[in-house]
Parts: C-alpha cells; structure tokens; sequence
C-alpha cells in the first residue's frame, strides 16, 4: 500500500536535519565536529541526583503530575530573577516555559506567521530556525555578516525594498551573542541601531540566546530584550547548553498578549513541558547549581576554542578562512570556491573519519556550498586537533584532484 499519497501538501516543505543525520556517527570512529553537544564532562551529574532525590522524596505528589502549560508557577518566578540579573526586567507572567528553546521557535512561528510574511535572517543562520520556520511558508530573507555581527546597513535597505514592494515584514529572527553558525556577536551599535529599524518599520525582533552565558573575552554584550522599551523583542533561552540538553527545559518571554497565543499553542503541540524537568531546573537555580556551572563551562570551552584555533592555525592549507570566536561552541570554516563542503562531507566520513555541517544548511537564499560550521564544544582537546588534521588532509587532497575522486 502506497502511504505516502496519505501525506499533506505541508511535508514537501519538512527538510530533515543535517545535524541530527550527523548524530548517528558519533560513536563510531568518527570525530564529529558536527552537532553543537556539550561536553559530557560538564554535565553536574551528583548535583542533579541530589536533587532528584530531595524531589521524589519531598514533593512527588507534585513533580509528577501535570503542570500548567505555560509551566510551574515557581520555575518562572526563578526564571524570571535569573533573566533579572542579566538587565532583563520581566515577572513571571512574562515567562513560558517550553521544551527547549526548539519548542518554543515552533510556536512562535505557529502564532505568528501567514503564508508570505517576511521573515529577515541572519545569513548564515540557525538551520532549527529555518525547519521551524519554512512550513509557514514566509518569505525569509538573509542579513549578511561581517566581523561586528549582522550587517543592519544591508538589513536596512532590504527593509526600504520590502516597504516599497508591499510587502508585510513581520519579524526578524537574530542570535546575537556567540552567533550560530559563526560564532560572532553583534556589536554594541549595531544592537541599538537593530531596535531603532525595529520600531522605524515595525517588526518584532525574535533574540535566540543560548550561548551568551560563556562568552570567553570580556563581558557578555546585553541581550537585546534589556534594550527593550516597547516589548518588541521575544527573547528565547535554554538550559540545555547551562545545565542538561537531556532535560529539554527552555523559556520564552515576551508581553503577555503573546504570550496568550502561544500558550494555546502549546496546548495543542506539548500540552506542558515535563514537571519533574522544570522542578529540577528550579532547584538548580535555588542552589546555584547553574551559577557555578558558568565558571566551570567557560573553562572548558575556551580550552577547546583554542585548541581548535590552533590547530587551524597549524593545518590548514592557504585560502582557507575561518572566524575567531569570542565564546560559543562553532567556528565558520570558508574554503576555496572551486570545494563543495556538501559533496565532501561523505568522503570526509567515510575516509577521512571526520565530520562536520555543510554551510549550505545554514543559508535561508541558497549559497554557501564552499562553508562548513565546525563545533568544538563536544571532542576532547586532543581529538579537536586530530579532526582538524584530517579536515586538513580532506581540504588540501580535495584542492589537488577532482571533486568526484574517491
């Protein structure tokens, strides 16, 4: 029986994860540098079993059982004193709590976009944002980088064009600390001047953060929602990256007449997030659990940055380019024009044991096939180093022969 002619119109546009489809060779002899995991190391294994355990044993009539949609009154009081401290003024009404910030890009994108709406994007983007984003059949449109972040003076003149064809922009969807794929950070001019477009062509800035919290030089840059004088900005976190990704806590805020609609929204799509998650994340906030993972993980990631960097630095052969991250978990490799990064990525695995993202993922206009994003946030120091010597070896053996030899 032919199944497929059961599927809606909708699943031509579902595009399957290149990250995801990489996850299937970790554990092999395969060094991935692909999906941005976080170092196993880092997770707090004995703090979170003590809290599990004062859980189940003092109030499981309660983490067990459902729990409101929008989360556990408690969760995003803390949350929203945790956000507090990093110059975000809002109360727990301001906050949702969902299944990692995944969830809560989906829902955004159910409430918020009609078929056609212009959706701006940084480009390179997150490719979570472009699966979640596509199925509402927007027009979305790239924003280049350059060394300071997105580029607001391109934005600018695309928003004028947008004006005078017509069209209705809705939002802008932006990760500006430790960005991924590129790891950059958009400068401090270039935040205000963001908002400035925001309220002058009247769109909603959609700010994806979960990187912000190891920045490795420096102070981390204000988040875009403390610059927020017209609740414009919807501002989106996680505690996979902080604490556990297996945990699957993430939170959105924004002005409750959103917040309205998303909750309704996920009612429909998760009807809550897991109980016993949010009980934990609250108790690793009440504890300082998370504070003290911060130190500890800007650590862990700065040594793995550098590694990283250096030994680009030592490989690599000429005309390859790559950025300097300030903090995150990925550098954005370019590579001569005449490389397809996509068409590598098979020999990459099965000769060379390394694997990496195509850049084509990250591109909401096509493009980008000579790029790669490359995470260190998962191998050890040394593996690091080994996969960039064979990234290397591929990159270099690929320049001298033609792409389809094997």
């Amino acid at each position: 029986m032919e199944l497929r002619r059961f599927l809606s119109s909708r699943t031509a546009l579902m595009r399957a994860s290149q990250v995801r489809e990489l996850l299937k060779w970790i554990g092999r002899d395969v060094i991935s540098l692909g999906g941005g995991i976080p170092d196993p190391s880092s997770f707090p294994a004995r703090d979170l079993r003590e809290i599990l355990d004062d859980i189940l044993s003092s109030r499981p009539e309660v983490a067990l059982q459902y729990a409101p949609t929008e989360g556990v009154d408690e969760l995003r009081e803390e949350l929203a004193r945790f956000m507090g401290r990093r110059g975000i003024k809002a109360s727990a009404d301001n906050v949702v709590v969902t299944a990692g910030s995944q969830e809560a890009l989906e829902l955004l994108a159910r409430i918020l976009i009609d078929k056609g709406d212009v959706v701006f994007m940084e480009n390179p983007t997150y490719l979570g944002a472009i699966q979640a984003f596509r199925i509402y059949e927007p027009r979305m449109l790239g924003v280049p980088l350059d060394g300071e972040g997105m580029r607001v003076d391109v934005l600018e003149g695309k928003l004028k064009r947008a004006r005078a064809q017509g069209l209705r922009v809705k939002a802008i969807y932006v990760i500006p600390t430790c960005q991924n794929p590129t790891g950059i950070s958009l400068s401090g001019d270039r935040r205000k001047r963001l908002l400035e477009l925001a309220e002058e062509y009247d769109f909603l800035v959609v700010e994806d953060d979960p990187y912000s919290y190891f920045v490795f030089e420096g102070a981390s840059p204000p988040p875009l929602k403390s610059l927020d004088t017209s609740g414009r900005v919807i501002y989106l976190s996680t505690a996979s990256k902080v604490l556990a990704p297996g945990l699957r806590v993430g939170w959105l805020v924004a002005e409750e007449e959103l917040l309205d609609k998303v909750v309704t929204a996920k009612q429909a799509v998760t009807l809550q997030t897991s109980t016993l998650s949010q009980f934990v994340l609250l108790e690793a906030l009440r504890r300082g659990v998370v504070e003290r993972q911060l130190p500890r993980l800007r650590k862990i990631y700065r040594s793995k940055r550098d590694a990283m960097l250096e030994a680009l630095d030592e490989y690599m052969p000429d005309g390859v380019k790559w950025t300097r991250p300030s903090g995150g978990m990925f550098v954005w490799l370019e590579v001569p024009e005449a490389l397809d990064m996509s068409a590598l990525l098979y020999r990459a695995l099965r000769r060379y044991k390394v694997a990496y993202v195509p850049g084509t993922a990250f591109h909401v206009e096509g493009g980008g096939h000579n790029t790669a994003r490359l995470s260190y946030s998962y191998p050890p120091v040394e593996a690091i180093r080994e996969a960039i010597r064979r990234l290397a070896s591929l990159i270099s053996d690929s320049l001298r022969a033609p792409q389809g030899a094997s």
